[in-house]
């Protein structure tokens, strides 16, 4: 009789805790929303991962193409140099990493890189540069690069630091497709990790982005030290935008040397996924972007994040300063999964 009674109590919890699992689920999915509340995100991440990878991909396959990832490449346009003290990278004076600066890119030697990576397979084209805040003549150059790339029929973005509104509107009559700049974590860990910024600051540089009608390109980095709280409200804060951004990166840290956080432990394989899922849940138009340290990623946890519904990577054997997996692996992971390029 105890063993049945236990058994009957064990069963009631199991069907309260996946009526309230059922719940959380039904909201993820039932509508786009900008109303999340923290204590939601954080049920997301706390759902039985069998059953938050299920609703993310069912939620993936109502809004994307099945199958298809976009490609994109990234070239670092402008090395090094940068006055920002953002504690994962290598280009902020502050560090000793051994990374050299260079000058900004000439137009045609950025165009003859667009040109092959559009030969390679990518459909967008994404020029980051170390700055604080771009110069007025460096963005006159960069507007002619942003006018060779679209010439190549490639969508274009670029991340080149805070913007105001003005340059914000040059960039988008320059023809600019999108525009990156993270969140890189919750506004409560984010002093942890950059001083000589504030996250305001990130915020109204999305505003201003928004506001001159270019496309948003705007996630974070995973494996830091933030804590799971942390995760969901950094994802909290970008699902609870006026817009959803249209791309979404996720990055999984490159511990560089020299950098404050190249001894950072390792993030567990299960919460990036997981963060992958969330991400996709509540922002179910975007593309999630599997981003920076696909190149320590092996081929499953590659497999797992598309499965959770990411549907975007960076294509290319380089990722600004640091590697990424090269064509030949990308292509040969791509046949094994069934995927194919999204066309543009």
């Amino acid at each position: 009789m105890v063993v049945r009674g236990a058994a009957a109590g064990a069963r009631k919890d199991t069907a309260m805790s996946m009526a309230r699992d059922e719940g959380v689920l039904e909201a993820a999915v039932s509508a786009l929303r900008h109303d999340w509340t923290l204590d939601e995100v954080r049920q997301l991440f706390a759902l039985p991962f069998m059953d938050l990878i299920l609703a993310a991909q069912r939620v993936h396959r109502l809004h994307h193409v099945p199958n298809a990832v976009q490609m994109s490449t990234l070239l670092s346009i402008k090395t090094g140099g940068c006055p920002e003290d953002c504690a994962y990278c290598p280009q902020s004076v502050h560090y000793q990493t051994g990374l050299g600066r260079e000058a900004l890119m000439e137009v045609a030697a950025v165009r003859e890189c667009a040109a092959r990576a559009r030969a390679a397979g990518a459909t967008r084209f994404c020029m980051g540069a170390a700055y604080r805040s771009p110069k007025a003549r460096d963005l006159e150059v960069i507007v002619e690069m942003i006018r060779e790339v679209r010439a190549l029929g490639l969508e274009s973005c670029a991340t080149l630091g805070m913007l105001s509104p003005e340059q914000a509107l040059q960039l988008k009559d320059a023809g600019l497709d999108y525009y990156n700049h993270n969140l890189d974590s919750s506004a409560e860990f984010y002093g942890e990790i950059v001083k000589s910024r504030t996250y305001q600051q990130r915020l109204d540089t999305l505003a201003a982005v928004r506001a001159a009608g270019l496309k948003v390109c705007c996630g974070g980095i995973i494996g830091m030290g933030e804590s799971p709280a942390d995760r969901a409200q950094l994802l909290r804060t970008l699902a609870n935008l006026p817009e959803h951004p249209e791309s979404v990166p996720i990055n999984r840290l490159v511990k560089v040397p020299g950098t404050p956080l190249a001894d950072a432990p390792e993030v567990d394989a299960f919460d990036f996924v997981r963060t992958c899922a969330v991400a996709r849940l509540l922002m179910p138009r975007a593309h999630v972007r599997l981003s920076a340290g696909r190149s320590s990623m092996s081929d499953e946890l590659q497999a797992l994040c598309f499965l959770a519904g990411a549907n975007s990577i960076f294509y290319g054997d380089k990722l600004l300063t640091t590697g990424n997996p090269d064509v030949a692996r990308d292509r040969a992971l791509f046949e094994r999964l069934g995927l194919t390029p999204l066309k543009p």
